[in-house]
């Protein structure tokens, strides 16, 4: 397969048909089902620092989205549907149902914890407990959105532009701008902290058209259909009610300005914890043995 599988001993790879074809994930443990999702520019190989320890309590899922890593890419829609994080959401579902896991718990980072907790509001039955790295809320991003966030998030307005311009320029120097974008939201600005098996992972990735595509249009769904699903359950009144651990790096993209934990108490999860982690934006590559101390109580806790 690759020696990429170096990353998690003891894991086995699975292509999984989901709703538009087929997701890969690599499954290890047993116990309490888990699964781990990743975010931009990454693929699954982003949790391989805690996907063995969390496997020794728990049976780990860590897939890759659609459109990324080696999970099937469509072509996407314009932002309308095809890269929704409600979309995403149903391949995760599909799956876990395929592993025999109807109900389980959701850690997600970046672009993963958007999928994490819309698929949380839409299958509140199926989530057990939701742990989210360091972000904010769609809604709130855009709402909240001044000259210093757009500085920060430049690629939130960047890649959200019609296909094929963002598309285009990426391309003219893919592994340029996937290595400039991790260092520069890392608290050191630098990829030192990184594995180069992972960042072979995430160049190989980033480096097919159809990926960048994919990514595009993944920021082009954040950009609207995201937040109109955002804006609906809010008015609705519809709120995460079962255990939410929200974790943020201190130095990470949502540590700037108000608490996060605040922002998702007012939103769309009231009864939420969490804490700040030494880090940057990469909670489980930057600072593992700490986003681990966090996150493995929360999800050993019992159900109340």
């Amino acid at each position: 397969m690759s020696n990429i599988d170096s990353l998690f001993p003891g894991f086995t790879g699975r292509w999984i048909n989901g709703p538009v074809g087929k997701i890969f994930a690599r499954v290890g443990g047993e116990g309490p089902p888990v699964v781990l999702i990743h975010g931009f520019p990454q693929t699954h190989a982003e949790w391989h620092p805690i996907a063995a320890e969390l496997a020794r309590t728990h049976t780990v899922v860590c897939p890759d989205l659609r459109g990324y890593g080696w999970s099937m890419a469509p072509h996407g829609d314009g932002g309308r549907e095809t890269y929704t994080k409600r979309a995403m959401g149903e391949d995760i579902v599909a799956v876990m149902q395929a592993l025999g896991h109807l109900r389980f718990a959701v850690v997600g980072h970046d672009r993963g914890a958007r999928v994490a907790y819309r698929l949380a509001l839409d299958h509140p039955g199926r989530v057990e407990r939701l742990a989210l790295l360091d972000i904010l809320p769609t809604i709130s991003m855009w709402e909240g959105m001044n000259a210093g966030r757009a500085l920060q998030v430049y690629h939130w307005t960047f890649m959200a532009q019609p296909e094929p311009v963002p598309e285009n320029l990426i391309k003219g120097d893919p592994l340029g701008w996937l290595d400039h974008t991790i260092a520069s939201w890392t608290r050191a600005k630098s990829l030192d902290l990184f594995d180069p098996l992972a960042m072979q992972a995430y160049g190989e990735s980033f480096s097919d058209p159809a990926r960048i595509h994919a990514a595009c249009e993944d920021y082009r769904a954040g950009a609207t259909t995201d937040v109109e699903h955002d804006r609906v359950d809010l008015a609705a009144g519809n709120r995460i009610l079962c255990p939410t651990l929200v974790l943020w790096g201190e130095a990470g993209i949502p540590a700037k300005g108000a608490s996060p934990l605040e922002i998702w108490r007012e939103t769309f999860a009231p009864q939420a914890d969490g804490q700040a982690i030494a880090s940057g934006h990469f909670l489980p590559e930057e600072n593992p043995k700490a986003t681990l101390a966090a996150l493995a109580p929360f999800l050993s806790q019992p159900i109340a």
